[in-house]
């Protein structure tokens, strides 16, 4: 494969998305077949690699590491609010009211914050294949081919086999970027919630060496799959003709991919849906765009934000908006890059548009939040 440790490397230092916290822990990558159960499941033979992936998670307690960080656990195994204070809704004398766990409403205050914040945390393992893309592009040569041949009349016959050889000289130039994302969503449920607090909680104050290997060893907390997505992008050329280098157009290619990849799971997983908010009402806009997957039609909620008597946020839908035909913003490169194709030639993109128009509706304000809806 060409150019392998380029592709790697931009995967390593791909930023995070930006619609989400970023609440990584270890390592950014893993050795599939160290974690193949058999000889006979590996990545080249499984089309579906969650039982592997499901390994590795359960193997390294990635599901109790995520909980450790949400609590900011110490090496000692003492738990404090901090991080969830910082993500969440609660101003600081709520926090130093919740760390007093000697009081009921401390406690409550606990699990309200986990309960907002908590079971909103995903896992997302990406898997990339590089290929040729010969073999596709050969494969639906030979079936043009084949179809051509039940023509009749014979120049109709000659020209749709030569427009097959054409289309397959094409294609078959370059390799494809293949990603599939697999998604897994953190468990948190009452009972679990009261698990921890009551038998595994711990602050800096109340160290206890038995509670800290409880959670060290407790199979309490898992990952659920909730399913995975694939997406593709075309590297058409190495960079022989192109105007910028072949190290360029792959970085471009592998970028492309994973973000159509979180794209499509946003799209298909509600729970992975983030919530962004207006910067605009007149023309009503967003900054999501490209990059996200959208495209003309596509609908959106929009929610107001407020506080119930307990102080939990709470959100209401205001009215509906639709992505607006033309008005989409290209955020497919970050400022200072220079837009290339799949054949690493520049392109123009329209630096009017800023943000993504919607319409529909009247009334929102800057601040309320968008949804996409079905």
């Amino acid at each position: 494969l060409p150019k392998i440790d380029v592709i790697l490397t931009t995967f390593y230092d791909a930023e995070f998305p930006d619609k989400y916290n970023n609440h990584t822990v270890g390592e950014k990558s893993f050795n599939l077949a160290q974690y193949a159960n058999s000889s006979s499941e590996s990545a080249e033979k499984e089309k579906d690699l969650s039982p592997i992936i499901n390994n590795y998670l359960e193997k390294n307690n990635i599901a109790n590491k995520i909980v450790a960080k949400w609590f900011n656990r110490s090496e000692e195994g003492a738990f404090d609010m901090n991080l969830i204070g910082d993500r969440g809704s609660y101003d600081a004398s709520a926090q130093d009211a919740a760390k007093a766990l000697s009081t009921e409403r401390g406690t409550s205050m606990l699990a309200d914050a986990g309960e907002e914040l908590i079971p909103n945390t995903f896992v997302v393992v990406n898997y990339s294949k590089f290929v040729s893309n010969e073999v596709a592009a050969k494969a639906a040569y030979d079936v043009s081919v084949e179809l051509a041949k039940n023509i009749s009349i014979e120049e109709l016959r000659k020209i749709a086999i030569e427009k097959a050889s054409k289309v397959y000289e094409k294609a078959r130039q370059g390799y494809s970027v293949w990603t599939t994302a697999y998604l897994y969503q953190l468990e948190w449920t009452d009972s679990m919630s009261a698990v921890f607090y009551q038998d595994l909680w711990m602050d800096a104050s109340t160290i206890d060496p038995a509670k800290k290997e409880a959670f060290d060893t407790t199979t309490l907390f898992k990952l659920k799959l909730l399913g995975f997505q694939k997406a593709s992008s075309l590297i058409s050329g190495l960079g022989e003709n192109a105007k910028e280098g072949s190290d360029m157009i792959i970085k471009n290619a592998t970028l492309k991919s994973i973000d159509a990849v979180y794209a499509k799971l946003q799209r298909k997983f509600e729970p992975f849906r983030t919530k962004t908010p207006l910067v605009s009402v007149n023309p009503i806009g967003a900054k999501i765009g490209l990059k996200e997957g959208l495209e003309a039609g596509d609908k959106f909620e929009v929610l107001e934000q407020s506080f119930d008597a307990e102080g939990r946020v709470t959100y209401k839908r205001k009215g509906v908006v639709k992505v607006e035909k033309g008005k989409i913003w290209n955020n497919m490169f970050n400022a200072g890059e220079t837009p290339i194709d799949e054949q690493g030639n520049p392109i123009e993109i329209d630096t009017t548009i800023e943000f993504t128009h919607f319409k529909g509706g009247k009334g929102y304000y800057p601040g309320m939040l968008l949804r996409q809806i079905d």
